[in-house]
């Protein structure tokens, strides 16, 4: 035989616990090369492009930003 509660959850203690449930909205901003929305700190997948440099076409695997 499972578990039984001891004691009914009220609403507000239930409403309380799934305040945090909800989904958040992906913040997008524009591509600085083709202006096309994208997730922030993501390469482009329209153009490819991440902080105006070129990464998918890349030939060097190890490039430095700064």
């Amino acid at each position: 035989m499972g578990a039984l509660p001891k004691q009914k959850i009220t609403r507000r203690r239930r409403g309380n616990r799934r305040a945090h449930h909800a989904l958040k909205v992906p913040q997008l901003q524009p591509c600085m090369n083709c202006g096309a929305l994208a997730p922030s700190h993501v390469v482009c997948q329209a153009c490819g492009y991440y902080r105006g440099t070129d990464v998918v076409g890349l030939d060097r695997p190890n490039l430095k930003y700064r």
